[in-house]
């Protein structure tokens, strides 16, 4: 129960990352967005250090650090993933891939999913046809670029919670502070690198950093859940977080879910339930 309850609070507050880190993304460049919000979370981690505790070990700097690059990458991708939009169904497209490849290295490591699982994964894969195709003429339908982006970034932010989880588990916040550190050198480092091509636009700077505290919170509760819990089904949960991004959107940006994204996102709902029981 405590795993359940902790990765439901990560699911919740990534989804509230996710949709002011899109908005952010849609003022300036993305790159300017992640550079506010990655220190912002790394800030946080360190604030953390004093109350949870960090060991250093040569384990928790190496996974850390392999989480930091994945990001980085699920940073940019997923923020320019968002401020192309709609985010209520790209949202859904890239929580799929983040937890499949989860539950696959789950299964790999002993865990057993159950009839539920079996059951779930197929449903998940047709659901991510039905979310991606939209339907009707005047629907919110992706291109084929944002598609892209949401599957990349789905694939880095599953990376980045497999490395987490490979960390020792008597390590602390260390494999977070290590990670977000190196996520935001590689940051600041393409900000440099691509500095003439940032455009002049301001970033959201209360926006972006929220949203960096934001997703920091939502690393640690899923470290806390994926230690007291099997990867498999913590993942899955943690998947969850595209409903908070699509009220959000459908609240503040008043984006419309069409008859068939419907169902796709019902078919989502389904398969990451039966995910979850298993």
């Amino acid at each position: 129960m405590i795993a359940l309850l902790l990765a439901l609070g990560s699911s919740l507050a990534y989804g509230c990352a996710d949709f002011l880190g899109g908005l952010g993304a849609r003022k300036a460049h993305v790159l300017r967005t992640v550079m506010i919000a990655a220190p912002a979370s790394l800030a946080v981690e360190l604030l953390l250090w004093p109350f949870l505790g960090a060991t250093f070990s040569a384990g928790a700097v190496a996974w850390g650090a392999a989480s930091g690059v994945a990001s980085a990458a699920a940073f940019a991708l997923l923020y320019r993933t968002l401020a192309i939009g709609p985010m209520n169904v790209l949202s859904p497209v890239t929580a799929l891939v983040s937890a499949m490849l989860p539950v696959g290295v789950g299964l790999l490591q002993g865990e057993h999913l159950g009839m539920a699982g079996l059951i779930g994964l197929p449903l998940a894969l047709a659901a991510v046809v039905l979310v991606s195709a939209g339907h009707g003429a005047g629907s919110a339908r992706p291109s084929r670029t944002a598609l892209l982006l949401a599957l990349g970034a789905g694939a880095a932010i599953a990376l980045q919670l497999i490395f987490l989880h490979q960390a020792p588990s008597d390590s602390g916040v260390a494999p977070l502070i290590v990670g977000r550190a190196v996520s935001s050198a590689v940051t600041l480092a393409a900000a440099g690198m691509m500095y003439r091509k940032l455009g002049s636009e301001k970033p959201a700077y209360a926006m972006s950093a929220t949203a960096g505290v934001l997703d920091s919170v939502a690393n640690l509760l899923f470290l806390l859940a994926a230690r007291s819990g099997d990867l498999a089904v913590v993942a899955v949960i943690t998947a969850l977080y595209p409903a908070g991004t699509v009220l959000l959107a459908r609240s503040v940006l008043a984006e419309r879910i069409y008859r068939g994204q419907l169902v796709g996102l019902g078919a989502a709902a389904v398969a990451v339930s039966l995910l979850a029981l298993t």
